[in-house]
């Protein structure tokens, strides 16, 4: 397993232990990273806006259409280093 890998699933454990919940925008981000980085494109039909967190996740997940798996993760490992740092 590369390192970029390791770095990527330790990230995803120190997440679960921050002392306090990231921000709705902060967590949108993770979640789009994440899904782009393991799953790619995001597919099928938005869901309704009325679906307020699905919708706003699947939207985290578009605006990342196209983008590298590898560079998802790192990104996903650096916004995860911010916020321990914010909060450590």
């Amino acid at each position: 397993m590369d390192e970029l890998t390791l770095a990527f699933e330790r990230s995803q454990q120190e997440v679960k232990q921050l002392p306090s919940r990231p921000s709705n925008d902060q967590l949108l981000s993770l979640y789009g990273l994440f899904k782009q980085a393991t799953q790619g494109d995001v597919t099928g039909s938005a869901p309704s806006v009325f679906k307020m967190a699905e919708h706003a996740k699947y939207q985290a997940w578009k605006a990342l259409i196209g983008t590298d798996s590898e560079e998802c993760k790192q990104r996903y490992v650096e916004l995860v280093q911010s916020l321990v740092r914010q909060q450590g």
